[in-house]
């Protein structure tokens, strides 16, 4: 996300600022907590030359600095480029983002497992906090629908250090079809070395938490993950944006949380040269994207905001890890 904001930042300097004028980022880490988030949200809230936040990478602690920044003697913007909780809806009139919810996650993961794969029997392992709740919810209650079996539903908890009993489990059962991971990276980065152990080739999928698990090479290898957006989208626009980051960051290719990040701040610059520079005028710029105004079409896609924030119509692609990078399977 900071690299490419800062390319973005970059690319806005070069062609003489926004309305003429310079923009500078300001890059502070909340550390992925709610106490600090608040400490963060507090500082930006204050300080009279923030104009909008971008952020914060995790729902949790968006929630939670949401409350000072809709609050704040000078309420503040805030667009965030991953924060999924479908609880964030409508939270705050001054809040948006660029992501789907968890709920498109899991739903569009169950369309692929019964569609794409025929798959008939499943079993979900999830984190339990608001993130893999949600996925595990939605996916259960769209595969169901579609008619398949959800064998199991096992919670991987901060204590656990194995998934060996669910899986040998399953497979007393008769196994599954698809495995779903509800998961951050580093838990599914434990199923899949037990899997490994045990001998298992069940098909494994997970929502866009598991981006960068590519990077694990054989371990991952055939992963499907769900995401808003992947480096080989095609499209002018994106490939000179990953051409760009390509060459400022020594070939690496920007996850979607980048781009997201990238968009965010090209969208805040054109509310600032539209709108206005104060909080108010870019707030009730935002509300109009993709309403009163026209949709902003940015790397990510199409940027359209509904009442209460969210972005309903941004599709959400299957990728699969194919020799250590995530590449497009399925888009609709």
């Amino acid at each position: 996300m900071k690299l490419s904001a800062q390319l973005a930042e970059q690319q806005l300097r070069e062609r003489g600022g926004v309305a003429g004028r310079p923009l500078r980022l300001v890059f502070v880490d909340d550390s992925g907590a709610d106490e600090s988030a608040v400490r963060v949200a507090k500082r930006l809230s204050d300080s009279s030359d923030v104009v909008a936040v971008i952020g914060h990478l995790s729902s949790g602690p968006t929630r939670s600095a949401l409350a000072v920044y809709d609050h704040a003697r000078r309420p503040v913007p805030v667009i965030s480029p991953s924060a999924s909780n479908p609880d964030l809806s409508g939270l705050s009139p001054w809040f948006f983002r660029i992501c789907p919810s968890d709920l498109a996650h899991g739903a569009q993961l169950a369309r692929f497992a019964r569609q794409r794969l025929g798959a008939a029997r499943a079993a979900v392992i999830y984190t339990n906090d608001d993130y893999g709740r949600g996925v595990r919810r939605t996916f259960v209650a769209e595969f169901t629908r579609l008619g398949g079996t959800v064998l199991e539903e096992d919670p991987f908890l901060s204590t656990h250090t194995t998934a060996e009993p669910y899986l040998a489990r399953m497979r007393q059962r008769g196994g599954v079809d698809v495995l779903v991971l509800a998961t951050q990276r580093v838990e599914a980065e434990t199923v899949l070395r037990d899997l490994h152990g045990l001998g298992l080739r069940w098909p494994v999928m997970g929502g866009d938490a598991l981006v960068g698990i590519e990077a694990d090479g054989a371990l991952a290898e055939g992963v499907r993950v769900s995401v808003t957006y992947l480096a080989d989208r095609a499209g002018e626009q994106n490939g000179g944006f990953v051409n760009a980051y390509a060459r400022a960051n020594g070939g690496a290719r920007p996850d979607h949380r980048g781009a997201g990040a990238y968009d965010i701040v090209m969208l805040l610059a054109r509310a600032i040269e539209q709108g206005g520079a104060s909080r108010t005028a870019v707030r009730d710029y935002l509300a109009q994207v993709g309403r009163s105004r026209q949709a902003y079409e940015g790397v990510t896609g199409r940027i359209a905001f509904d009442d209460k924030g969210d972005v309903p119509d941004k599709p959400i692609t299957i990728a699969v890890v194919r020799s250590g990078r995530l590449v497009t399977e399925w888009a609709p």
